[in-house]
C-alpha cells in the first residue's frame, strides 16, 4: 500500500509538470522527442521527393520518416511549418501552431492529407533523429548557442539543417555571429545560411549569407526565428557559431531587424531587411 502511495505522488508530480506557458508546453520528454522532429526538402526546391525518395533523405542522415504523433509532439512545442510533406506509412501533412489566412486553412494542429495511395507524388519530407540535434531541432530556451554540424570540424556535403527559434510573446530574438567560415561563391549558392523572421522557410526572408566575414547582429521583429543551412556535394569549410539571446519587449519605433552584409556575401529577400 505505501509503494503504490509512492507511485502514485510520483505520477502526480510528473503529470503537474506537464502543461502550457507562454505558448509553449514545457516538459522534458517531450522537448527531447520533438527536437529531434525536422522538415527536409530536396535540394532542387520544395515539393520534389517522392515517398521513397524522402525516406531515404531521412535514413541517409540515420534517422526515419516521423510518424504523425511524433510530428504532433513537436507541433505541440511550436514545431510551425508550412509545407506539406511525407511521413511514416506514406501519409503526407505539415504541422500549424498559428492559423492564417494563406497556410492550414485557417485552423492549428496537423493538416493530413492522408495516406497516400500514389507514392510518387512529390512532396517535403519530415524526419524523426532524436539523435540528430546538432543539425537542427526547437528551440525555446532564453538564449542558445547554435553550431554548424562537427563543429570546429569542418562541416560536411549535401546537409539541410533548421534550427527554429520561439520565445515568449512579446520577446524579440537577438542573432549574434561569433564564427562565420562558409563555403565563398559570389550568389552565394553553393553552400549558404538563410534567416527568416519567421516560423517557417516560407515567410520574412531576411538574408542569405555565406563567406567568411562577420555579418552584423540580427534582431527580429518578432519572437520567432529559422536558420536554414544548405551545402551542396563539393567543397566545406570551417562553419560557424552563432548565439541568440532574448530582448524584452520592443519599445515605439524599436521593431526593426538591424543587418548589414558587410564584406559577406549577402542576398536579400523579396521583403528586403526588415
Amino acid at each position: 500500500m505505501i509503494a503504490l502511495l509512492l507511485l502514485s505522488a510520483l505520477l502526480w508530480d510528473e503529470t503537474a509538470a506537464w502543461g502550457f506557458k507562454d505558448g509553449v508546453l514545457h516538459n522534458s520528454i517531450w522537448l527531447e522527442r520533438a527536437a529531434g522532429v525536422y522538415h527536409r526538402e530536396a535540394r532542387s526546391g520544395k515539393y520534389r521527393l517522392t515517398y521513397a525518395e524522402a525516406k531515404a533523405v531521412c535514413e541517409y542522415e540515420g534517422g526515419h520518416l516521423a510518424t504523425y504523433q511524433q510530428l504532433e509532439a513537436a507541433r505541440k512545442i511550436g514545431f510551425h511549418v508550412c509545407a506539406a510533406g511525407w511521413m511514416a506509412k506514406g501519409r503526407v501533412g505539415y504541422p500549424i501552431v498559428k492559423a492564417g489566412a494563406n497556410c492550414g486553412f485557417g485552423k492549428t494542429g496537423i493538416v493530413d492529407y492522408g495516406i497516400r495511395l500514389n507514392r510518387s507524388e512529390r512532396w517535403d519530407a519530415y524526419c524523426y533523429n532524436p539523435n540528430g540535434k546538432e543539425c537542427g531541432g526547437v528551440f525555446t530556451d532564453s538564449k542558445h548557442v547554435f553550431k554548424s554540424p562537427g563543429y570546429p570540424n569542418e562541416y560536411e556535403n549535401e546537409q539541410i539543417c533548421y534550427w527554429h527559434i520561439r520565445v515568449k510573446y512579446g520577446q524579440r530574438i537577438q542573432l549574434q555571429f561569433l564564427e562565420f567560415d562558409v563555403e565563398d561563391d559570389t550568389a552565394c549558392m553553393a553552400d549558404f545560411l538563410e534567416i527568416y523572421d519567421s516560423y517557417d522557410d516560407i515567410n520574412g526572408f531576411v538574408g542569405r549569407f555565406c563567406g567568411d566575414e562577420l555579418p552584423d547582429d540580427i534582431i527580429s521583429t518578432g519572437n520567432v526565428m529559422t536558420l536554414k543551412f544548405l551545402t551542396d556535394a563539393s567543397v566545406t569549410a570551417g562553419g560557424f557559431q552563432i548565439r541568440y539571446t532574448t530582448l524584452d519587449p520592443a519599445r515605439p519605433g524599436d521593431g526593426k531587424n538591424t543587418t548589414s552584409p558587410g564584406k559577406t556575401n549577402f542576398l536579400a529577400g523579396k521583403f528586403g531587411i526588415m
